[in-house]
């Protein structure tokens, strides 16, 4: 997609410096949360044996749960254990015939999960060992390395605490 240049870059630039000073306010002035985090994130997969097999024996990323979806007969809903009681879930749907994984409004860019500097480099290694295509570390961001899954779901592997942007820590 083509981005934006000249004044539509700096039209760009200066709204959202508008919309930081609006809405942006110091941690001491921020309202608690009314949650209590992510439960879990939810994707469709277009074949649950193939997923299981590139999230769990590939990442090592534990299966904790297959279940037939409440919502759709036949359907599998299935959750990976991501550390720090985060969940990965997906669900198939056998008979539908989705589109392609796309980026669009509403969708998912990227999901972002945090390692730590030794993870990152097993992942790393793992990747090339495999011949599987990867981006980064590089794009002027040495701390993450952007994947696709079987599903085309976009994952980076970011070598961040969680709560913790560019070096910054936003929340606690």
């Amino acid at each position: 997609m083509p981005q934006p240049e000249g004044t539509e870059l700096e039209r760009v630039r200066a709204r959202r410096d508008e919309l930081r000073d609006r809405y942006l306010l110091p941690p001491g002035q921020r309202a608690a949360p009314v949650t209590r985090g992510v439960h879990h994130a939810a994707f469709i997969c277009r074949d649950v044996e193939e997923t299981i097999r590139f999230y769990q024996e590939f990442l090592g990323f534990p299966l904790v749960e297959i279940v037939e979806n409440r919502d759709y007969a036949g359907s599998s809903h299935f959750f990976f254990d991501l550390g720090r009681g985060n969940l990965l879930g997906f669900f198939d749907f056998p008979g539908h015939d989705h589109p392609p994984f796309g980026e669009t409004i509403g969708g998912i860019q990227h999901l972002a999960l945090s390692v730590d500097a030794d993870a990152f480099t097993r992942l790393k290694d793992a990747l090339d060992a495999a011949g599987l295509a990867y981006l980064g570390p590089d794009r002027g961001v040495d701390d993450s390395l952007y994947i696709e899954d079987p599903n085309g779901l976009r994952v980076e592997f970011y070598r961040e605490e969680p709560g913790v942007f560019l070096g910054e820590r936003l929340v606690e």
